[in-house]
């Protein structure tokens, strides 16, 4: 057996970023982008006001006075100047008119019919913005490498791109395997089982940005096998839950050697999870998963993940790890890592974590319970109060109940 670590450096050191494809700007969101944006102009593209209100020349005021002597709305321009003692009524977002340097608000005066008078001290420059305050033409406002959200959709948006190239999403084909297992609808008959994997798998894959392909379920024959990864060959990547072990009808180590495929390595050093291969089958990288529900998740979180982020252009690929005090006495027993579900909370800025409970492999609602993945080393015993790195799968935590 291997670590995790060595694992997960043999897979990703040979991921190489997927082609890009054009898209429109809405399209792109939390998509990577391949280059660097520059500004193509200056935002704002010219000094305009801040606020509703009245723009002058401040020092052109005489006894807090001024003369009102037009109005510019928002879209307009003034080209004539505005003469010292006089203020132009000006919307928020309209270029400030020649001759003026300053916006007072709208509530910061008292009108007198053609006039106004500042209630208050104002200061030259005041509610302007300026020209290139945001970007300046030229600047690099996006580098390649950057996830786009929301901001940076918006800021691609205003100078002007209706459309744009991203690395595109990885297409990956999810094949389940095993006489026992029926699809969801069916009605469970002794010695059946649900096929959940390929739907918590391929919401795993959605989650990190993918586009899944469910192959369905291969029969514990060889020849079904084979049958069924082939159907796989037009993804980029291909990854399959079950008869990956040992037993007498477990195939998909011998349907990817019969299908001219390389396993890399078999059996990772953790728990759970152990059997585990990666290989490579006409160029593409296959994942062979256990079959019990929560060793399919939890290897896929820590190998198929960061490699579906990297093909994918991110350059961070790796859930955050934290340090929290446990909330009881807590044991690993056995000679493996054990990566033991946790339900994680923050007090007074501190991460706190406790178990889920019952870490059977196959108690799906171990993760359900959980928003963490504890790591214990083996033969290890911690102390409620002791610390601990966790792994976060969810962060919802840290947000605010709706009764505050």
């Amino acid at each position: 057996m291997i670590s995790i670590e060595e694992a997960q450096r043999i897979i990703l050191e040979n991921i190489a970023p997927l082609e890009t494809e054009k898209v429109t700007v809405f399209h792109a969101l939390n998509r990577i982008t391949p280059k660097n944006h520059i500004a193509p102009w200056d935002i704002p593209a010219a000094d305009n006001s801040a606020m509703d209100g009245f723009a002058f020349l401040h020092a052109g005021v005489r006894d807090n006075r001024l003369r009102v002597c037009g109005f510019l709305p928002a879209g307009e321009v003034r080209c004539e100047p505005v003469p010292p003692g006089e203020a132009v009524r000006i919307m928020t977002g309209a270029p400030v008119p020649p001759g003026c340097d300053t916006v007072v608000p709208i509530e910061d005066v008292e009108e007198e019919g053609e006039w106004i008078v500042l209630r208050g001290k104002v200061k030259a420059g005041d509610h302007v913005r300026r020209r290139g305050e945001d970007i300046s033409r030229g600047d690099v406002v996006i580098a390649a490498g950057s996830m786009l959200r929301p901001q940076e959709i918006g800021m691609l948006s205003a100078m002007g791109s209706t459309s744009l190239a991203v690395h595109r999403r990885a297409r990956v084909a999810i094949l389940a395997t095993g006489d026992e297992l029926l699809e969801p609808g069916a009605t469970p008959e002794p010695g059946k089982l649900i096929n959940s994997n390929s739907y918590s798998l391929a919401a795993q894959v959605l989650d990190a940005g993918g586009d899944p392909v469910l192959l369905g379920i291969a029969r514990d024959t060889l020849e079904a096998t084979c049958d069924k990864i082939r159907a796989g060959f037009n993804a980029d990547f291909l990854v399959i839950t079950g008869g990956v072990s040992v037993g007498d009808r477990d195939f998909v180590k011998a349907a990817i050697e019969e299908l001219g495929g390389t396993v890399s390595f078999w059996k990772v050093n953790m728990k759970p999870g152990k059997p585990l291969a990666f290989a490579t089958l006409q160029g593409k990288p296959v994942f062979a998963l256990p079959g019990n529900p929560v060793a399919a998740m939890v290897s896929f979180e820590l190998f198929v993940r960061p490699t579906l982020l990297k093909a994918m252009g991110h350059t961070r690929v790796f859930r955050p790890v934290v340090r929290a005090e446990l909330q009881q006495a807590t044991a690993n027993k056995g000679s493996r890592p054990h990566l033991v579900r946790g339900i994680v909370s923050q007090r007074n800025g501190s991460y706190l974590v406790s178990t889920t409970g019952n870490q059977s492999s196959g108690r799906l609602s171990s993760l359900i319970l959980g928003n963490g993945l504890m790591k214990l080393a083996p033969e290890s015993i911690h102390a409620a109060g002791e610390t601990v790195d966790v792994i976060l799968l969810d962060r919802s935590f840290e947000m605010s109940p709706l009764d505050g």
